[in-house]
């Protein structure tokens, strides 16, 4: 909507009726760049193949390369207003939804999202934004308020413009929309997590409670942001599929 092409890979299986569901992927870094075939990091790797599980089972999945990733030159990597200065990168997610809408094959109110870490940030954004166009999603320990330990550094510290900052970083989370999140979310995180606090997903959780939204929670107890064991990817992505599944009446087809 601001004039950035954005790229992505469409994954669908061949034939099939003209209302199908769609998903949207926001890959996590945000400094990556998802191929065109099996990824060289094992983390993209299985959501490449996750991918192709879900169009093979019935959905159009669209994996947006968004800005803040690599490969697209260095404006695109490196934006102005992006992340806890805006979140402009959230204008592609939403464009890819709106893309996905645009399909005769594709049923308009069954258009889900999900991803991990960024990813799960940026389906925390679509869920709370824009719940009109996304009608379900699953947050795989993603970031939920860009304020968490900012506002705690001490005095000394801050800039003149610290609380300007403090309020962009708020207006770029998720959190700060809860009055507008009204679709079902599904939400999975490590509790022992090294790169986002499990408290993220703690907080978000009260947050959901206290607006009445439906939600949903996996968690994996003793392992970490990358789930370490095999088991557990497997049960991540059984649990995501599922929930897709049983949101958008997929089951039993």
């Amino acid at each position: 909507s601001d004039g950035v092409q954005v790229h992505g890979q469409l994954f669908e299986r061949a034939g099939g009726g003209d209302d199908k569901p769609a998903i949207i992927f926001a890959h996590g870094g945000p400094p990556r760049q998802m191929l065109l075939g099996w990824h060289y990091s094992d983390y993209y790797s299985n959501a490449y193949a996750l991918n192709q599980y879900l169009a093979n089972q019935g959905y159009v999945v669209l994996s947006v390369n968004y800005r803040l990733g690599i490969g697209y030159g260095h404006e695109f990597h490196r934006p102005p207003n992006a992340g806890d200065e805006g979140a402009a990168e959230y204008l592609d997610i939403v464009a890819g939804g709106e893309y996905l809408q645009s399909l005769p094959q594709v049923d308009p109110e069954r258009i889900g999202i999900y991803g991990g870490s960024y990813g799960g940030f940026l389906t925390a954004m679509a869920l709370a934004r824009d719940s009109d166009l996304f009608a379900a999603g699953v947050d795989i320990h993603g970031v939920h308020d860009w304020t968490t330990g900012l506002d705690q550094r001490d005095s000394y510290e801050r800039a003149p413009d610290w609380e300007e900052a403090l309020e962009v970083a708020w207006q770029s989370s998720p959190v700060a929309y809860m009055d507008g999140w009204r679709s079902p979310v599904l939400l999975i995180h490590g509790d022992d997590d090294r790169n986002v606090q499990f408290s993220q997903t703690v907080d978000l959780v009260q947050r959901l409670e206290e607006h009445g939204v439906q939600y949903e929670t996996l968690i994996i107890p003793d392992d970490t942001h990358h789930f370490m064991r095999h088991a557990n990817w497997v049960r991540v992505d059984a649990a995501t599929a599922e929930f897709f599944d049983r949101i958008f009446g997929m089951e039993g087809r």
